[in-house]
Order: structure tokens, then C-alpha cells, then sequence
């Protein structure tokens, strides 16, 4: 009878361990842009987000790993409702990608008020580093002005005296112009906000730029409308006479288009391809043998880097996502190899992070790419990072 009773008491245990032991899976919403013109940049995101799950072996924490993509068709109402979706019907677990401020911006509040964690693996809206900080919200890129600000302090080191901006009419391209002016010492001449994100011909802004008598131009122009403003900038004759400093106009997917336009604009970055740490030289090199003909973008080494941190989360909580205490917590440390070396995050859950000079030049075979060339600021946090309620 006690042999009987111990016999029935182990099989009700080892019935009992796969729902104690296994969540089905982890669950993660994924919403960026996959139609149109700026298709190119989600696709990279999407690209690069596989690629990580490849190196986990499609799980994280022994769980499988279930993703799903949504089109926000770089509409923030469309992304607001893509993630209300994502919450609600899919129950997902983890929510990221994001391209666009805006978007991001329209899709913060159903996150946070379902205590959903959200990363950025691109949008860095100042509100969000600021006021909007929350517990549920990462990024695994940037505060918006961070990168801008790192092209204002080299525009001083090469003692540019005046600058005219130019820069889409949306809630990044505004940081973005307000983050160069903010370290820039010279004088801002003027200013020019576009229709976003449908203008795609810059010749008036060009000809302002021109008879404003600046001595440079900064212009922030991601996707297909940073290809038309620099092959427009060149071929109106401004290329030879007023320099131009860039923040995510030239990446490794507008270069095959740009061409030798983009030689001799310098841009700031807080990853390139060619940082010299193992996992990066493994995730290029993993990315151009999956993806033949293609070269990683910044916007997919953040992707990359937003599924590492997930998967630091459900590891370090054994899949227990339920204690949304030390999911935040386990996060917060960033144990993870980032593609950027060393890793660590603000109060605001932005990242404090080097950013680099970038320029264009031909690799071993004869193709255009980017070439870090110095480091512009290191360990640096935004400037909004008070503002943050979180201490």
C-alpha cells in the first residue's frame, strides 16, 4: 500500500512539473514599418531580430520563442492600434521595434496602463526620457538629441562658425535639430522643418540654406527621404562650397543609392559596423552570410540588441514573467553582450553609451561603407534623464 501510495504521489508530481516548469512561450510584439518606402529600414530590424533568435537557438531560457510582426505602416495611429492588438488579443509578453517617435509616442500609453514591458529598439522621444519615463519602458538605441549632440561637439572641434538645420516635422526630427543646436557653440542661422513624411524634394530648403550664407548644413533625413536630400544636396552645387554634417541620414542601407555622394559627410553613430568587440564582428559576419548581398544597419543592431535584453530578463527570472518586479529589475542590469562592448542603462532606462564618428570609404572590395573613425563622447546620458520621476 505505501509502495502504491509513493507511486501515485511521484506520478502526480511529474504530471504537475511541466506546468510549473514551462511557460508555452515567450511571446514578444514586434511593430515597425514593413510597407512603403521605409520598408528597408523594418525589414533590417526584423532581419536582425531572427538572427538573434537564431543564436539563442529560437529560445530564451529554454522556452520557445513566439514572435509577431505588425505593420504600423509609419502611422502612429496604426502603431497605437497594432499594439492595443498585441496586448489585448495576443497577450504578448514583450512589445518592441518602433522606428518611428511619433509612433512610439501613440503606442507608450496601452503599454504602460497594461504593464506590458515596451523596448525601443530605435524612437527616443525626449518626453519618454523625461516626464513619460516609466518602469515599463527600455531602449535598447538612443534619446533622440544624444546622437545630434555628438555632431554639434565635433562641428566645434572643426570650428564651424555657422550651421543651418534642416530636418522633417515630426517629433524626432525636432529633438533632432534641437539636440545639434544644443551643443553646437557657433551660430544657428536658420531653421527648416518639413512635410513628414511625404516631401521628398529639398530644393527650396537647399536654395534658403544656401543664400542664409551658413557655413554648413546639419540635416537629420532616415529612409528614402535621407537618399533624395543628399543626392539633391550634391547636385545643386552645395557639396563643393558648404559642408554638411549628418545624424542617420547615411546608413548601409542608403549608401548603394547615395554612392560616392556620401563621401566626405561625416555622420555620429553609437554603433558602426566595424566596432572591434567578438559579438559584433559574429553578428556582422552571421548577418551578411544569412542575408546575402545585405550589410547590417545601426537600426538592426539595436533590434539585435533589444532580443538579448529580453532574453536577459526571462533568464535571470527563470520565465517567471508574471513578477513584473524582477522582470524590471533583471532588465534594469542589462546582463547581456551587447554589440556595442559594455552596456548600462540610465535611470530613465536609456542607455549611457559611447558615440562615434562615422565616415564613408571602400572596403577590400571596393564597396561603399561605413568606417569608424573616432570617438566623439564617451559614457554619455541625455540630457533629459532629471526630468525622470525614477531615481
Amino acid at each position: 500500500m505505501r509502495n502504491a501510495l509513493l507511486a501515485a504521489t511521484a506520478v502526480a508530481l511529474l504530471a504537475a512539473q511541466p506546468a510549473l516548469a514551462q511557460q508555452k512561450s515567450i511571446k514578444i510584439g514586434f511593430v515597425s514599418t514593413f510597407s512603403g518606402p521605409t520598408a528597408v529600414i523594418g525589414n533590417d530590424m526584423r532581419n536582425s531580430f531572427e538572427l538573434a533568435l537564431d543564436h539563442m537557438g529560437r529560445k530564451m531560457g529554454g522556452i520557445p520563442v513566439e514572435v509577431i510582426y505588425e505593420d504600423d505602416a509609419q502611422k502612429p495611429d496604426v502603431g497605437k492600434q497594432k499594439t492595443e492588438k498585441l496586448i489585448e488579443s495576443d497577450k504578448v509578453d514583450f512589445i518592441t521595434g518602433y522606428i518611428w517617435s511619433n509612433v512610439m509616442l501613440a503606442a507608450l500609453k496601452p503599454a504602460v496602463d497594461s504593464k506590458t514591458f515596451i523596448i525601443s529598439a530605435n524612437a527616443g522621444p525626449s518626453q519618454i526620457a523625461g516626464e513619460l519615463c516609466s518602469p515599463y519602458f527600455f531602449s535598447t538605441s538612443w534619446q533622440n538629441d544624444q546622437t545630434p549632440q555628438a555632431m554639434g561637439l565635433y562641428m566645434n572641434q572643426k570650428n564651424v562658425k555657422s550651421v543651418f538645420l534642416i530636418g522633417p516635422n515630426y517629433a524626432a526630427g525636432k529633438d533632432m535639430l534641437a539636440g545639434v543646436a544644443s551643443t553646437f557653440k557657433g551660430k544657428v542661422v536658420g531653421q527648416e522643418l518639413t512635410t513628414w513624411p511625404s516631401q521628398l524634394d529639398f530644393s527650396a530648403e537647399l536654395a534658403k540654406a544656401k543664400a542664409s550664407g551658413a557655413e554648413s548644413i546639419f540635416v537629420f533625413y532616415p529612409g528614402a527621404a535621407g537618399v533624395q536630400f543628399l543626392n539633391q544636396y550634391a547636385a545643386s552645387g552645395l557639396k563643393g562650397s558648404v559642408p554638411l554634417y549628418t545624424a542617420f541620414t547615411i546608413d548601409e542601407l542608403s549608401l548603394p543609392l547615395q554612392k560616392d555622394n556620401a563621401i566626405g559627410v561625416p555622420g555620429a553613430q553609437e554603433w558602426v559596423n566595424d566596432l572591434p568587440n567578438e559579438q559584433n564582428k559574429k553578428f556582422v559576419a552571421d548577418y551578411r552570410k544569412k542575408y546575402t548581398g545585405l550589410r547590417p544597419t545601426y537600426y538592426g543592431a539595436q533590434a539585435y540588441d533589444a532580443a538579448q535584453l529580453i532574453n536577459s530578463a526571462v533568464v535571470a527570472t527563470k520565465g517567471n514573467l508574471s513578477d513584473k518586479a524582477a522582470v524590471q529589475k533583471a532588465m534594469e542590469k542589462a546582463d547581456f553582450k551587447s554589440l556595442r562592448g559594455g552596456f548600462k542603462f540610465g535611470n530613465n532606462h536609456f542607455p549611457i553609451q559611447n558615440f562615434y564618428l562615422q565616415d564613408v570609404v571602400k572596403d577590400a572590395d571596393g564597396q561603399l561603407s561605413l568606417k569608424t573613425v573616432a570617438t566623439i563622447v564617451k559614457d554619455d546620458q541625455d540630457r533629459f534623464h532629471d526630468k525622470c520621476p525614477m531615481k
